[in-house]
């Protein structure tokens, strides 16, 4: 199956700086081996980006703006049989990928590796930070004011899942209390390991669905592994667990329909750790779907 990796090149759902940057090497990084097709989505030089957190609305004409250049050119290239891999650039810019592969697919599930759950709407928001919205947005709880582009279905709360949270705010649990969504919480991963949590997320996320959708937020990791992160979390997993991660998203990948990568910060890396770790993630990523359809042999 072709590839084609998308840099979305925004850093407007966070207050923080440095994530708009972070596609542009990645994809720098990845041309020494990549043979696909790219289509990078740069953010706008002119925008003039409001990093104010008492504003609870942060950036919100300017990430639709954007979101919807990304959904359209997303669209596009599924509908010409690519697969896409989304590098960020905030969290917020999922809501255009995730949204884009639920109008080309119809029923898909979503696995959200985070260590926020991003589920909070513009009342419950403490930040403003859009980024922490996205989810919501994509499942249809509110926020509908962040999928102005889209016309299809949302991802049923059901088949949603999260992976790996450990900071989640207060008014936000309340929003997720009876979302129907799946947490699965860095607790969790610790006592049962990452095997067992993560393919129960793949059962939840593609019992009668139609594939899944991973958006994986590099924050999940440990700051003193990966510290290129625009809102560190501590006590996150190693990059061990995160490449078991991979390793369990390629057993199922016949059933991954598009994936992510987000939140790389270089102006907030140390000896470009988690520049590698992300450019390892992504480099499996491709592998797996390049030889996810290939014949059997007889």
């Amino acid at each position: 199956m072709k590839t084609i990796i998308i840099g979305a090149g925004s850093d407007l759902g966070v207050h923080i700086d440095g994530a708009h940057l972070g596609p542009v090497q990645l994809i720098n990084d990845l041309k020494s081996f990549y043979q696909g097709e790219e289509a990078i989505f740069l953010q706008d030089s002119d925008i003039i980006k409001s990093r104010n957190l008492s504003d609870r609305r942060k950036n919100e004409y300017e990430i639709d703006n954007f979101n919807t250049a990304l959904y359209k050119g997303i669209l596009e290239k599924m509908k010409e049989d690519y697969f896409p891999i989304l590098i960020g650039g905030d969290h917020s810019v999922a809501a255009a990928s995730a949204l884009a592969s639920a109008k080309i697919h119809e029923n898909i599930g979503i696995i959200w590796f985070d260590a926020h759950a991003d589920y909070n709407t513009f009342d419950t928001t403490v930040s403003g930070n859009m980024h922490g919205l996205t989810l919501a947005a994509i499942t249809g709880y509110k926020n509908h004011e962040l999928r102005y582009f889209h016309d299809g279905n949302i991802i049923q709360t059901s088949k949603a899942v999260i992976v790996g949270a450990r900071n989640i705010d207060p008014w936000e649990k309340d929003n997720l209390k009876y979302s129907g969504i799946t947490v699965f919480t860095d607790q969790d991963i610790k006592e049962k390991g990452v095997e067992v949590i993560v393919e129960e997320a793949f059962k939840i996320a593609t019992e009668r669905t139609k594939g899944v959708h991973i958006s994986f937020d590099l924050d999940l990791l440990d700051p003193e592994i990966a510290p290129g992160v625009s809102v560190p979390e501590f006590n996150g997993i190693s990059e061990e667990e995160a490449l078991e991660i991979n390793k369990i998203i390629l057993k199922h990948m016949n059933k991954v329909v598009s994936y992510d990568l987000v939140e790389f910060n270089p102006l907030r890396d140390k000896d470009r750790k988690t520049e590698q770790i992300a450019l390892n993630l992504v480099a499996q990523i491709i592998k797996g779907v390049e030889n996810k359809y290939k014949p059997p042999k007889f």
